[in-house]
């Protein structure tokens, strides 16, 4: 049951903890694609931009969602497509099962915070592969990953 006292905890998870979670999201995003040789630009938040940091858009409403564009890719395969897709996904899960092992050896404490990283960590997993476009069209990872296999290219250039 949600009470008064867990207020402060809402508070910390959405707007600490889920940009982070969304940070190490697209991260795996922008490694894989840096991997391939892509040029890359990408986001956290929606709305108004704030500021740049290098191929970092920071958006007013930093603590919603985020995206990944990529372009010019050295090896421009169908399954290189794919795992960049599948790489912000890869990235949240081994950050999952690191903080899991850390808390199993009592490197990190049984906190609620971890806790609720994990979940969150999972949650995006679970929705960015599930194969959808939102309200702008744009497709979810599993969605894009779905129409790289399909159609055999990427259909998301940077703009």
């Amino acid at each position: 049951m949600f009470t008064l006292s867990d207020i402060p905890m809402f508070f910390v998870n959405f707007f600490i903890i889920l940009p982070i979670v969304t940070l190490v999201h697209e991260a795996g995003h922008v490694l894989v694609a840096r991997i391939f040789g892509g040029s890359i630009k990408f986001c956290i938040g929606t709305g108004n931009k704030l500021f740049d940091i290098g191929p970092l858009e920071v958006r007013k409403k930093y603590f919603m969602e985020g995206w990944c564009q990529y372009d010019k890719l050295t090896y421009n395969q169908t399954w290189a497509h794919v795992a960049i897709y599948l790489g912000g996904s890869l990235f949240n899960v081994i950050l999952i099962l690191i903080i899991n092992y850390l808390i199993l050896i009592e490197v990190l404490p049984k906190a609620l915070v971890f806790r609720q990283f994990v979940y969150f960590s999972f949650y995006f997993v679970f929705f960015s592969l599930m194969p959808y476009k939102n309200d702008d069209g744009k497709p979810s990872d599993g969605m894009a990953i779905y129409d790289v296999i399909r159609y055999g290219k990427a259909e998301d250039p940077i703009d």
